[in-house]
């Protein structure tokens, strides 16, 4: 319903200013900005009017351009394609804009008039910013159980140096994922799904949609390894206090069971909460780590020097400099395996793009300063354990030594005033940095604190991935790429929270946690994000090496290369790890890839797969165009006239038949001007049709264009249809069945259609089926649609002018999908082939690439050819009937010598070129006989075949054109089978040569 419009002229002079924007509304000037214009007058610009559009619940402000009160100034709504919550605004057509003037126009008013007015009322969904949002997430993420529990291990085996390049290799991994990140969130607006949207929409669904599932099963998952970390420290506290629930195994199970069934219920809380209780484990965290800091530098007591702790001390330093290999884990990659699954947290807000409140600016700030800080307390933790503590203590204060006494001590403890020498070197030692998971807690100033954070550290993980996993999961499920899924899809409340994936996440962790054996499933996990870090690598760089002018990232901080480097270093990575997790990850990939390749979502994100695509194609069409032709690489590229093509499927199947995987095939559409009042086909249109083409995996373009008339239509596409090599050689026509009840002028202007092909030095294809091409009628009546149709519409085979309006194309399901003889398989039928003339050979060599489709593979071909001519006049007696009713077809179109009157037949001649005199009629008697001896050998010796072609006769200039169209009517009739009627353009397309 079009809003009631008004407009008013204030008069003011249009200084040069900006324009503010809001969401609520398009782009309109502040009161310091009018009245700035107000005192710059200069006398020649004046503001443009502005348009108040009212639809009864809400105004809409929008001010015109100064050209006219319909052309509006830029508005940013109009960008934007799709945005949640939001309508999109349209601006006024070109047909608008030219037909509107400034006193009385109309705008297309898109906004809802029922419009709810109580959703003003209600309260904003929330929206976190780049610290709450972003950096803590990732920061908590990041600080996991292994920061607590095993960075001591890795340092004591690898030594401070090799446990910093550890450090190092994982934060460039991740930073250069991040800097992808950065780069692929700035380039446009980010909804919620995390990485599967980035992904996605860079890559297309065919890659994003295994990622989305993968990633989201991966994060399920973490969140059942981190609430196993916490479940296990908490039984370890249980079993050190002698308090066990049942036994270990079954109270990792009952701990963890009620852990995630609170952090559940957290999480259906909302954001809000989810997020409070983020902040306190930050918190919890921070207060850890100054607890830690703190007791490095406390003087230790005797208790602690007997574990090992010495505080700062130069020459422990030095020696756990160097690495001291032990044990099955005692090598580089294997303790790189260890920590890299630590930094697996940087998606954590990216996960949850649609809850931010600027994605473009909060997903790289935050991400990008998350890693900063968690490298720098890795960093720090690792040389400040490393300076402070032994890797061998016995935690036994016997241990020391008295006086000066240092018979039979081996190691820096000696120097140290200690004696571990027995346990260090029967490897039975307790405590120190090689043997105890717990020395920063012992390290610390107060060791219970380093359990809490231990706590917040595992707790918030698993708290962020169960949070992750479904909102990732939801978006996943919008997009309908795979089967049974959409019942998740669903949102609840302000914040659209998917509730359904929630509990799917919590029954998939709590059944990971009942098995309490997860080391297999860990490498699993880590392959997972490895993957997805690969990915958004690769898309970040794929994007980039496209030059795509839709990939405008705000964000300049990357390189196409680092992305690169990135993708593939996560793909080795994944195989250094654990090569069989590596490849159970992309089989699985591949398994989900081909089912969404297989069937073709109908999706179009504007993904670097497409601009790829198009760069691939240019540069090969433009590198093709300096290559000379040969005749081993002709290929019938053929120009089809099937109007709209699914009003002549046969035609369409026909010519895909031999040239699918083989050559050019584009249908033309030549839309007479009388029929769409000058108006080309609406694009709607268009886009069904080759959606029609592709259900019906015809590998063909489509071009409609506007003339008036079929010839001049089919001239113009002769010249410019196809793209340098990448053009047509070939017209396909289907047979003019109708001609006998046709007008003069249409017989004219198919015939002069067939002189335009060989002037162009065109091949040419005529079929005829024997029901007919044009199924419009029959096409109406299935559907049922309630489409109207013009009775008036020839049943001719040809493109007829007239014809169903575009209006009347719309979407009609899979019911248009009519069968054909062509997509039958036609067994051991064969294929009869007449070269009666040598036309270069394309009569041979299209039955032969019909051969080649599975539904002709067993077809024989047969060639008749002609033999000496005594033998064709020989039989003519047998042929008087058809010879009888070839005279009596173009009876109605004779020029006899009585019809003169005074009017010389030269004057008729001119005014009716498509008579025929009796002059005429005697000069072209012979060749008519002939063709109709020929048609009587075509059915005597091809009443099973399943096709016939047969070599299309060249015609003369000054053959009438109504003989013509009775001599192709002759050569093909009483056929029970199509029949192609084919002449190539005398220049050789086949060779039996080798060069």
């Amino acid at each position: 319903m079009m809003g009631q419009i008004t407009s008013k002229r204030d008069g003011l002079v249009l200084p040069r200013v900006h324009f503010t924007t809001s969401e609520e509304g398009p782009p309109r000037y502040s009161s310091q900005q009018l009245d700035a214009s107000r005192q710059q007058q200069d006398g020649n610009l004046q503001v443009p009017p502005t348009i108040v559009v009212s639809d009864g619940s809400r105004m809409d402000v929008r001010r015109s351009s100064l050209y006219s009160t319909l052309d509006l100034v830029p508005q940013l709504e109009h960008y934007a394609r799709s945005l949640p919550h939001h309508r999109m605004k349209s601006r006024p057509s070109l047909e608008a804009l030219r037909r509107a003037s400034d006193v009385s126009c109309s705008l297309p008013v898109t906004d809802s008039v029922n419009e709810e007015p109580q959703a003003k009322e209600e309260k904003a969904p929330v929206r976190f910013g780049w610290v709450i949002g972003v950096m803590v997430r990732c920061m908590l993420n990041i600080w996991g159980v292994i920061l607590f529990l095993r960075l001591s291990l890795i340092t004591s085996q690898a030594g401070i140096l090799l446990t910093w390049l550890i450090i190092l290799m994982s934060v460039t991994v991740t930073s250069v994922t991040a800097l992808s990140i950065s780069a692929i969130a700035t380039n446009g607006r980010v909804i919620s799904g995390g990485a599967y949207f980035m992904i996605s929409r860079s890559l297309g669904p065919e890659i994003g949609g295994p990622i989305g599932m993968v990633f989201s099963f991966a994060n399920a998952l973490a969140c059942a390894l981190n609430t196993v970390g916490f479940a296990e420290v908490v039984r370890d506290l249980l079993q050190e206090f002698g308090v066990p629930i049942v036994d270990p195994i079954n109270d990792i199970r009952i701990v963890g069971v009620v852990t995630v069934t609170v952090l559940l219920l957290i999480s259906l809380a909302g954001m809000e909460w989810e997020s409070k209780t983020q902040i306190l484990f930050f918190i919890i965290l921070l207060v850890s780590f100054a607890n830690y800091l703190v007791g490095t530098v406390i003087p230790p007591s005797v208790e602690k020097q007997a574990l090992g702790i010495f505080g700062y001390r130069s020459d422990i330093f030095v020696q756990n400099l160097t690495p001291d290999w032990r044990g099955p884990e005692g090598n580089f990659f294997e303790l790189f395996a260890i920590f890299f699954p630590s930094a697996i947290g940087i998606l954590s807000g990216a996960n949850i793009s649609g809850d931010l409140k600027d994605p473009a600016t909060a997903i790289p700030k935050g991400t990008l300063v998350a890693i900063f800080w968690t490298t720098v307390s890795y960093l720090v933790i690792s040389v400040t354990v490393g300076a402070c503590v032994l890797r061998d203590a016995s935690g036994n204060i016997t241990d020391i030594l008295v006086g000066n006494i240092t018979d039979d001590c081996v190691g820096l403890g000696c120097q140290l005033g200690w004696n571990f020498t027995e346990c260090a070197q029967t490897q039975t030692c307790e405590y120190g940095l090689a043997n105890s998971s717990k020395v920063l807690g012992q390290l610390s100033g107060f060791y219970h604190l380093i359990t809490a954070g231990v706590f917040a550290a595992s707790l918030s993980s698993a708290l962020g991935f169960l949070v992750s996993a479904p909102k990732v999961f939801q978006c996943l499920c919008r997009d309908n790429l795979y089967p049974y899924i959409g019942f998740f899809a669903k949102g609840y409340g302000k914040n659209d929270e998917p509730l359904r994936a929630y509990l799917l996440c919590y029954i998939i962790a709590v059944a990971f946690i009942l098995i309490a054996e997860l080391n297999l499933i860990a490498a699993l996990i880590s392959n997972f994000f490895l993957c997805s870090y690969s990915l958004i690598n690769f898309s970040c760089f794929h994007a980039s090496i496209t030059n795509s002018p839709g990939w405008r990232p705000s964000f300049h901080y990357y390189s196409k290369w680092t992305a690169l480097f990135g993708a593939v270093i996560s793909v080795v990575l994944m195989f250094l790890f654990t090569w069989w997790a590596a490849l159970t990850t992309f089989c699985i990939i591949f398994f989900l890839f081909g089912y969404v390749n297989y069937n073709k979502p109908e999706v179009n994100w504007g993904s670097s797969v497409q601009a790829g695509t198009y760069n691939m194609a240019l540069s090969y069409s433009v590198a093709l165009s300096g290559v000379e032709d040969h005749v081993k690489n002709f290929r019938p590229q053929c120009l089809v006239l099937t109007g709209p093509p699914n009003q002549r499927p046969a035609l369409v199947d026909f010519v895909a038949s031999f040239t699918k995987h083989t050559s050019l095939m584009i249908c033309g559409d030549i839309i007479m001007r009388e029929d769409l009042c000058g108006c080309s086909r609406p694009q709607d249109a268009t886009d069904w049709l080759l959606k029609w083409l592709n259900k019906r995996k015809v590998r063909s373009f489509y071009t409609p264009f506007t003339a008036d008339s079929l010839r001049l239509g089919a001239r113009h596409l002769l010249q410019a249809s196809g793209l340098g090599k990448l053009k047509s050689n070939t017209l396909v026509l289907g047979f003019k069945a109708n001609w006998r009840d046709s007008s003069p002028e249409s017989i004219e202007d198919y015939i002069n259609t067939i002189y335009d092909t060989f002037d162009s030095n065109f091949c040419l294809c005529i079929l005829r089926m024997m029901d007919g091409q044009d199924i419009s009628d029959q096409f109406h009546s299935e559907v049922n649609q309630g489409f109207e149709h013009d009775e008036t519409v020839e049943n001719d085979d040809q493109q007829s002018p007239e014809r169903e309006s575009a209006d009347d194309i719309s979407d009609k399901g899979d019911s248009d999908q009519i069968k054909t003889v062509f997509q039958n398989d036609q067994g051991k039928k064969t294929i009869d082939v007449y070269w009666i003339a040598d036309d270069g050979g394309l009569t041979l060599l299209v039955p032969y690439l019909l051969t080649r489709r599975k539904h002709w593979h067993r077809s024989k071909v047969r060639v008749f050819i002609m033999g000496d001519e005594q033998n064709m006049e020989e039989g003519l007696n047998k042929v008087i009937i058809i010879l009888r009713r070839f005279v009596d077809s173009v009876a109605p179109f004779r020029l006899y010598d009585e019809q003169k009157e005074g009017v010389s037949i030269q004057e008729l001649r001119q005014s009716a070129p498509w008579k025929i005199s009796d002059k005429e009629f005697e000069a072209f008697k012979l060749k008519s006989e002939r063709k109709v001896r020929l048609n009587e050998i075509i059915r005597r010796n091809s009443q099973h075949a399943a096709l016939v072609l047969v070599s299309l006769p060249v015609p003369h200039s000054d053959c009438p054109s109504a003989l013509y169209m009775a001599w192709l009517d002759t050569l093909t009739c009483g056929l029970h089978c199509p029949a192609v009627l084919i002449r190539g353009n005398q220049q050789n397309v086949l060779t039996y040569y080798c060069q």
